[in-house]
């Protein structure tokens, strides 16, 4: 049986959206967004290549701009936040990298197309755990910042999605990704 296709989408609110930073950190919080695509796509000696993890950066000078990694395309890329400092400070600017791709779609816009061909589940300590859930092929995650998403762009997701829940504690956005990809994980092995 073919694996579980898996998207992942991530509300930076305040994600710089020109390439005139000094550190990840200091643009808005970018380092959450290389936190959370380490944890999407790097196993131990090798890349997920069913994984497309998308930010929307909505911070200054010119939101939204959205960024796709694509897996199945993506390549010469390490863990280190130097190596993700550098491919982010480049797409951001213009230029190209093999599996990233750069447009200006918002959150909503994006939402709603994916939604189209895919389950979307909106992480959310209040909404139904995991474990109860059984998570359909061609799942998209919904995931907000070090602050959340704004209550406006969750009710948005909602309309076509609906929350589940790692439980009650709060985690970081890329250790939700982790454990959703454990999950995942598990869940193609036990039905392969």
């Amino acid at each position: 049986m073919k694996r579980l296709a898996r998207k992942f989408l991530l509300f930076s609110r305040l994600g710089k959206t020109d390439a005139k930073f000094s550190n990840l950190h200091d643009a808005g919080r970018l380092d959450i967004v290389y936190e959370c695509i380490v944890s999407s796509f790097f196993l131990s000696h090798g890349l997920r290549r069913d994984v497309t993890f998308h930010a929307i950066l909505n911070g200054a000078p010119s939101p939204p701009l959205h960024i796709e990694i694509d897996g199945s395309t993506l390549y010469d890329v390490r863990t280190d936040v130097d190596t993700w400092q550098h491919i982010l400070r480049k797409v951001i600017a213009g230029k190209s990298h093999p599996g990233i791709n750069v447009d200006k779609s918002s959150f909503e816009s994006l939402l709603k197309a994916e939604a189209q061909t895919r389950k979307v589940y909106v992480l959310e300590e209040g909404g139904k755990n995991i474990a109860e859930t059984d998570l359909a092929e061609n799942s998209l995650f919904v995931l907000g910042d070090h602050v959340g998403l704004p209550k406006k762009a969750e009710l948005f997701a909602l309309r076509f999605g609906k929350k589940i829940s790692l439980g009650k504690q709060p985690y970081l956005a890329a250790s939700c990704i982790t454990v959703i990809n454990y999950v995942l994980d598990g869940q193609a092995k036990c039905c392969s």
